[in-house]
């Protein structure tokens, strides 16, 4: 091996046993150490021997994920850089395209066991060229040519070629954007048009291209089809368009996504659009929210910043949600630390319905600072007495009277 791949090679191999999350995410760690040892060396090293070493480290990168418990992601994110860096090395090097495109049909379409990753074929169009393109376009015909007739959407994840078809599939997706193909971007991505993610993905390749009109269309069309989380989800891409490209449109966009999917996450997009001329929408966006007490609270308290005014919301809507609440205590107790006090005491006698040492441990944090709350005040013997009470209300439970002696209670 060369320098570089006795510095590299070593972190991404290994024969140690990856099934624990532990040594996986360990190993993860080698791996992206090993991927910054190549990446520092581009400048100065042979563009040949930089393509070799990031060819093996990549195919030993996937051998190891096959074999690895990656549930934190590490090593799956170390394969997708390796799979970026990939073309660029290959273009730099000027691979043998013929080389290269029995690699690419091979890591592709081989059953190896690992089949959660795409190569992007516009990614590798410098470093294939026309002619190599034309070339790799035959070879994908020639793989859908052995599969026989192409089933339909709905039985291709139950056909014995369904990850064949869904690499060709993806692959027609690229390609339409690699040739900016108008009606062959809608074909492949839109499909039946029945599907708001498709939408989007469409709008996507149409962002990637530059036909930015068509974009916002086919993104519109996607927050428009129904009122699905798929939707929700192309609303914030449609306004995040507008925002970049017909600035002066979003806000009206903004007030759209509100209005469908009232929440304080969109309240705060209509927030920030608004700018200046949010007092114009407050009583409308304060009002709509009403209907749900939780985001009508956050909101005042997460993006107003107005933690009176959550107060009283949360207390005018008989707000439901211990989570918001403990939240908003913590806000409330610089205005007034002795009217939180009851809230306290509820969400302490929440904690302790459920029998377990977390319960137990946040109860008695929660009582420790109702002390603190209280000390100096006429409340302070209160607290004290409703932690008697609790001891002794929970006298069986050993585990309770522990935590509440380690956070210092009396």
């Amino acid at each position: 091996m060369t320098s570089l791949a006795d510095a590299v090679l070593p972190l991404i191999r290994t024969r140690s046993d990856l099934h624990s999350y532990s040594a996986a995410y360990s190993h993860g760690r080698d791996m992206h150490e090993a991927i910054d040892i190549l990446e520092q060396a581009i400048p100065t090293t042979d563009p040949v021997e930089i393509y070799a070493v990031t060819h093996k480290a990549l195919a030993s990168s996937v051998r190891v994920i096959a074999r690895a418990d990656d549930s934190a992601g590490i090593i799956g994110d170390a394969c997708r850089r390796l799979l970026e860096l990939h073309p660029q090395a290959a273009a730099a090097a000027r691979t043998p395209v013929g080389k290269l495109i029995d690699w690419m049909i091979k890591f592709q379409f081989d059953d190896d066991g690992v089949d959660y990753f795409e190569l992007d074929p516009v990614a590798y169009a410098s470093a294939l060229g026309d002619a190599g393109m034309a070339a790799y376009r035959k070879s994908l015909a020639e793989v859908e040519a052995t599969l026989g007739p192409r089933p339909s959407e709905g039985e291709r994840l139950s056909s014995a070629h369904s990850h064949a078809w869904f690499t060709l599939d993806w692959n027609a997706q690229r390609l339409a954007v690699l040739d900016h193909d108008i009606d062959a971007i809608i074909r492949t991505h839109a499909k039946d048009r029945k599907v708001a993610a498709w939408l989007q993905d469409t709008a996507e390749a149409f962002e990637e291209i530059g036909e930015i009109d068509l974009a916002i269309d086919w993104a519109k069309q996607a927050t428009d089809l129904d009122r699905g989380h798929q939707s929700l989800k192309a609303a914030d891409y449609w306004c995040g368009l507008l925002e970049a490209h017909r600035p002066s449109e979003a806000l009206d966009a903004r007030l759209s996504v509100f209005r469908k999917w009232p929440s304080s996450s969109s309240a705060a997009r209509v927030h920030k659009a608004a700018g200046k001329s949010w007092p114009d929408y407050r009583d409308e966006v304060v009002a709509t929210l009403a209907a749900s007490p939780r985001d009508a609270v956050l909101f005042a308290l997460l993006t107003l910043k107005e933690p009176e005014f959550a107060w009283n919301l949360a207390h005018s809507l008989a707000l439901d949600s211990d989570h918001t609440w403990s939240e908003l205590v913590k806000a409330y107790e610089k205005v007034d630390p002795i009217a939180t006090l009851p809230i306290h005491q509820r969400l302490v006698e929440n904690e302790l319905v459920e029998a377990s040492a977390q319960h137990y441990r946040l109860a008695a944090r929660r009582l420790a600072k109702m002390r603190k709350l209280s000390a100096g005040s006429e409340k302070s013997a209160e607290v004290n007495d409703l932690i008697a009470d609790l001891r002794e209300i929970h006298r069986r439970r050993p585990r309770l009277q522990q935590e509440f002696d380690r956070a210092g209670l009396p």
